[in-house]
């Protein structure tokens, strides 16, 4: 219903103004206030030894950060650069902090995000609900330039770079502050920035422009990979921000979905959960976060589509201009 009101202008919006609206005006000040205090020292920020770059939003929700950390990571790896990525965890609950993330790492310990993109990319992953301690591990590890999933909002931590991710079909809802929209910040913070990238949709004028790209579905047992076309009798099911943007990415891979399941962002699954929703005679199929979560207990017929973001020639070379003149003001060259 929340969904319905922020981007659909759904009726049950202007019976809940009269509530929403105030909460709407407090989150608002809260959020000026905090942000002036530490940007005028009443509140102390932490200036990390390597470059800081920030990938977040300024909605509440999923809009494709995650892939886009995993881009970076493999820009700059490829550049010669050894970036690792700072979260907080944000669904995970780790047994000490800060927290190094291994391949044998548990979701609920250092949440989805976190581990998809140490998973997926090998980098350096460190946890934290204080950043500033998670960046001083990754320093530890050799790090020369940090990545942080999500964060814009958490001015305890100085920046260099920052990323905006705007979703391009749903952009900014009815542009209110959370409760009553989904804005965290308004939507001049955009001006500060130093890129708005889109996740699909038309890019404005202002804005770099990237599409998600889905691979084949790998099997979470064998890791064997087939097209997703291949597949027949399909459960879908999706615990991400917006699960309505996979199951579209279903129809347009020619998916034989029968069912479709949608469960709250950073839905921690057992296998009782999973086994509610098989059918018989068919196969599931998820995305990689929910897969990073499932393969512990995954069965010889489950499968995940990964994606990943591809950004035209031209606004590539334009980030990794920004992000190597950023490394040599540090004083950081390739190796």
């Amino acid at each position: 219903m929340i969904e319905k009101i922020w981007f659909d202008k759904h009726p049950a919006g202007i019976l809940l103004w009269p509530l929403l609206w105030p909460l709407s005006r407090l989150f608002k000040r809260i959020s000026e206030k905090r942000k002036s205090d530490f940007q005028n020292g009443i509140r102390p920020s932490y200036k990390a030894d390597v470059p800081v770059i920030v990938v977040g939003n300024i909605t509440a929700g999923g809009n494709g950060k995650t892939p886009m950390v995993v881009w970076l990571v493999e820009q700059l790896s490829k550049q010669g650069y050894k970036p690792g990525v700072v979260s907080r965890g944000y669904g995970g609950k780790a047994p000490n902090y800060p927290l190094l993330v291994t391949t044998s790492t548990p979701a609920e310990h250092c949440g989805d995000e976190p581990r998809l993109i140490h998973v997926r990319t090998g980098a350096p992953v460190a946890v934290d609900p204080v950043r500033s301690n998670a960046v001083k591990l990754l320093m530890e590890q050799g790090v020369d330039i940090v990545i942080t999933d999500d964060g814009l909002q958490h001015y305890a931590l100085q920046r260099d770079v920052e990323f905006v991710v705007v979703d391009g079909a749903r952009r900014f809802g009815n542009q209110a502050y959370m409760p009553l929209g989904p804005l965290r910040e308004g939507l001049e913070r955009l001006n500060s920035v130093d890129f708005i990238v889109t996740n699909g949709g038309e890019p404005k004028s202002n804005e770099l422009g990237f599409a998600l790209h889905p691979d084949m579905a790998v099997n979470l047992k064998t890791g064997e990979r087939k097209e997703v076309s291949s597949l027949g009798n399909l459960v879908a099911f999706a615990g991400i921000g917006h699960p309505p943007r996979f199951f579209s990415t279903l129809d347009e891979l020619k998916a034989d979905v029968i069912a479709t399941h949608a469960f709250p962002d950073h839905q921690a699954y057992s296998l009782q959960d999973i086994e509610k929703i098989e059918q018989p005679n068919s196969q599931l199929i998820m995305t990689e976060k929910d897969a990073v979560k499932c393969d512990s207990f995954a069965k010889g017929n489950w499968w995940y589509v990964p994606v990943s973001a591809n950004f035209s020639h031209a606004d590539e070379q334009r980030i990794l201009e920004k992000l190597n003149k950023v490394m040599e003001h540090y004083g950081s060259s390739t190796s």
